[in-house]
């Protein structure tokens, strides 16, 4: 039987080391975490925007008669689209997957057994996330070429932008999640009581202002509504006035910070006590 010797390790330079970046090395652990399901979550970011922009930007597109903000239905309706499906899948990865780390699976426990600091586990968390969301906005934003969706070649922006925005999603809903004791509906009213009403009423469809005041409320406080402006002025240059366009990234850009910080608190106290 062969004896492994540890004697060759400076094991208070690997302490070091990943109290400094433990945040990154989790962030890879995610990623591993992730192979099994490579395949099902290609085919379903390559399936997705196939059937979104056949049914809604050639399907009801073809049916649209004038423009929409002066340009083709399927120029519009494709960054909302987009930034719609990266977005929903960062409040999917939000909710169980976190809760799943501090109940069930409870790997987030496991990981802090390690030097990693609980702030890191939230932040790692977000790298990993960021890049599947990042990879998941490219490939739509190739099928969306392929159908003629996007007018120029600064389209290419919307992909860090669907991102962003999907991020601003995930952050806010993993603090809220890392709260949670125990399991019940809360996740499931999310989605119906959330994720829903952005999808269909932030603008995705149809624009915001052509809804009624007592609705629109609902893109303003979206991540969705302020990613698929950016997207917009991005992909055919929807004119936007300066201020308003600083209001949409100082707001997806606070979501993120906001939510991480949230996490970060929320993970260290229920992983330290």
């Amino acid at each position: 039987m062969t004896e492994v010797s540890f004697t060759g390790l400076d094991h208070a330079a690997l302490a070091r080391r990943t109290r400094r970046w433990g945040w990154l090395q989790y962030a890879g652990y995610r990623q591993a975490a992730e192979k099994p399901f490579f395949w099902t979550a290609f085919v379903t970011a390559l399936g997705n925007p196939v059937l979104y922009l056949v049914a809604m930007g050639l399907g009801l597109g073809s049916i649209v008669d004038a423009d929409v903000e002066g340009v083709r239905y399927l120029w519009f309706v494709a960054p909302g689209l987009l930034v719609a499906t990266v977005v929903s899948t960062g409040a999917q990865f939000g909710t169980w997957p976190i809760f799943a780390g501090f109940k069930w699976q409870r790997f987030y426990y496991s990981a802090h057994a390690a030097p990693i600091e609980p702030w890191q586990l939230p932040l790692g968390e977000g790298v990993a996330i960021s890049v599947r969301l990042l990879v998941q906005a490219a490939l739509f934003w190739l099928v969306a070429w392929a159908f003629g969706a996007w007018p120029s070649a600064s389209s290419l922006w919307i992909v860090p932008i669907a991102m962003l925005a999907a991020m601003a999603m995930f952050a806010p809903l993993m603090a809220y999640a890392a709260t949670l004791e125990e399991e019940g509906l809360q996740f499931t009213f999310v989605q119906r009581l959330v994720v829903m009403p952005m999808f269909l009423f932030a603008g995705t469809f149809f624009p915001l202002a052509s809804m009624p005041i007592y609705l629109q409320w609902i893109g303003w406080l979206s991540p969705m509504w302020h990613g698929t402006q950016l997207a917009r002025v991005a992909s055919y240059g929807l004119a936007v006035p300066g201020w308003l366009l600083a209001v949409h990234i100082v707001f997806l850009v606070a979501c993120v910070v906001g939510g991480l910080w949230v996490a970060a608190h929320t993970f260290t106290r229920r992983l330290v006590r």
